[in-house]
């Protein structure tokens, strides 16, 4: 069995053992808004929910593995401490895809996408209409978890408002497996279709 020390294993090889290994991971397609109103939109499969009472997921947004940079995504929570995080299922997976491309901090990511932007009830950030679930969120802290490539920002969210499409709930107002459709992310550019 091959051992690693993440000490002194170059960053990109250990992030793709990390990922590789940590998998399938739940996408959130988080969307925030700039200073000057610009909407944005960015996919982050570092995600999961971790409490319920209170309402709480985290998000980590990374700095990038090569160029050692940040995304708009984080400095619009900075700058503003909302988010609106958006499920991703099979049927938005191709805009997902479109919308992780690194775009400038001018450019709307829901254009690009094909994606339509909807008010949300409580923060201004939008939702994204074609997401079965939207969770509406308050920023409740921001961790820097490093200083270097892959170095992450995790952000710690309040869940405020959740919207549910009713079509993916069952009889018992419950969310189906099956209805929801959700992907997840593997490793390299592979998903999975849960």
């Amino acid at each position: 069995m091959l051992s690693i020390d993440p000490q002194s294993t170059p960053i990109p090889e250990l992030h793709q053992y990390l990922v590789g290994a940590v998998a399938p991971r739940p996408i959130a397609f988080v969307s925030t808004i700039a200073e000057d109103g610009t909407p944005n939109i960015a996919p982050y499969s570092f995600f999961n929910v971790f409490s319920s009472n209170p309402a709480t997921l985290v998000f980590s947004s990374n700095r990038t593995v090569r160029g050692n940079t940040t995304k708009d995504t984080l400095a619009n929570v900075q700058a503003n401490g909302e988010a609106v995080v958006n499920i991703v299922n099979y049927d938005i997976v191709h805009q997902m895809a479109i919308a992780s491309v690194s775009y400038g901090a001018d450019i709307n990511e829901f254009e690009k996408a094909g994606l339509t932007a909807i008010a949300a009830d409580t923060v201004k950030p939008f939702r994204v209409k074609e997401s079965p679930v939207h969770f509406e969120c308050k920023v409740q802290d921001i961790v820097k978890l490093g200083n270097g490539g892959g170095a992450g920002h995790l952000i710690i969210c309040r869940i405020v408002r959740i919207h549910l499409a009713e079509h993916i709930l069952d009889e018992d107002g419950m969310i189906n497996p099956h209805k929801v459709d959700l992907m997840g992310r593997m490793g390299k550019f592979y998903y999975a279709r849960a």
